[in-house]
């Protein structure tokens, strides 16, 4: 499946074509966030188009995680799809490793901890809650591991082309 019909709901549009090549058109209202799901679609080399309604930073966020996991269920369950990935990545320093699967179980396992930080005026534990919205909406087990990297925005990036790798492995044929 190339395309997945986009999500509409009061807050979010979205559509995922898993055999683009890489083009992003990101709306979140925060530009943090607009900036990783960009990295993701073009590590991924998935087509993403998400724009999020207006709201405070947790409800884009948990909104955009969310249409985006949803927007990942079938693709990852198709007839034939691996269903599972892995990637390590850097990015400058920081290098994270994200694994995933497809499961009946979402579960979301992770070592980083951002809680303190804040990138772009938008603190970064919001991230942990995109990925825990992406994890349910796409019924995920995903972990996440930093293996080094001390530059918050570095470390952002090396999870999210981490991600965007192990999605389209996960999403590629057996």
């Amino acid at each position: 499946m190339a395309t997945v019909d986009p999500i509409r709901s009061t807050r979010t549009q979205v559509r995922v074509s898993v055999e683009g090549r890489g083009a992003a058109n990101v709306a979140t209202g925060m530009s943090v966030l607009d900036h990783l799901l960009a990295l993701l679609a073009r590590y991924a080399s998935f087509d993403l188009a998400l724009e999020v309604a207006p709201g405070s930073p947790e409800e884009e966020v948990r909104a955009a995680g969310r249409a985006f996991g949803e927007s990942l269920r079938s693709p990852l369950r198709e007839e034939g799809i691996r269903g599972h990935g892995s990637a390590v990545v850097p990015s400058a320093e920081a290098l994270a490793h994200v694994v995933l699967e497809a499961s009946d179980e979402s579960l979301l396992v992770s070592n980083v901890d951002l809680s303190g930080a804040r990138v772009g005026g938008v603190a970064t534990d919001l991230v942990d809650a995109f990925l825990r919205e992406l994890v349910e909406g796409a019924s995920l087990t995903l972990h996440v591991r930093l293996i080094d990297g001390s530059d918050t925005h570095h470390v952002l990036e090396a999870i999210f082309k981490a991600l965007g790798v192990a999605l389209a492995d996960a999403c590629a044929p057996r």
